[in-house]
C-alpha cells in the first residue's frame, strides 16, 4: 500500500492510496468518524481496476493529517486485541 497527500490545507486532507486493503481503510475511517474533531471522512475506491483508493479527511478543529494517524494507530489497536481473542478462543496447531 502506498499513501500521498494529493491536497492538503489546515482543515482538509486528501490522499491517493495505491494498492490498498479496502478493509483495513475502512476501519481507519471508522475510527475517524468516532472523533469529535472530524467533519467528514469519506473514502471512495476511484476505479476498481486501477487498484487506487481515494479519502479525503475534513476537521473543524485539529490537523486533519495528525488525526488520519491517530485513527491509523487506533485501528491497529482494536485488532491487536482481536487477534488476541481469537487466539484464547482458537487453538492453532
Amino acid at each position: 500500500m502506498d499513501a500521498q497527500i494529493t491536497k492538503s490545507s489546515q482543515k482538509e486532507v486528501n490522499l491517493s492510496v495505491t494498492n490498498p486493503d479496502i478493509g483495513m481503510l475502512y476501519v481507519v475511517q471508522h475510527e475517524l468518524l468516532k472523533e469529535k474533531n472530524i467533519d467528514f471522512a469519506g473514502l471512495i475506491v476511484k476505479h476498481p481496476l486501477t487498484n487506487e483508493c481515494w479519502m479525503r479527511v475534513n476537521s473543524s478543529k485539529g490537523n486533519p493529517l495528525k488525526e488520519i494517524i491517530n485513527a491509523t494507530n487506533s485501528a491497529i489497536e482494536s485488532v491487536k486485541e482481536l487477534k488476541k481473542l481469537f487466539n484464547s478462543k482458537i487453538k492453532i496447531k
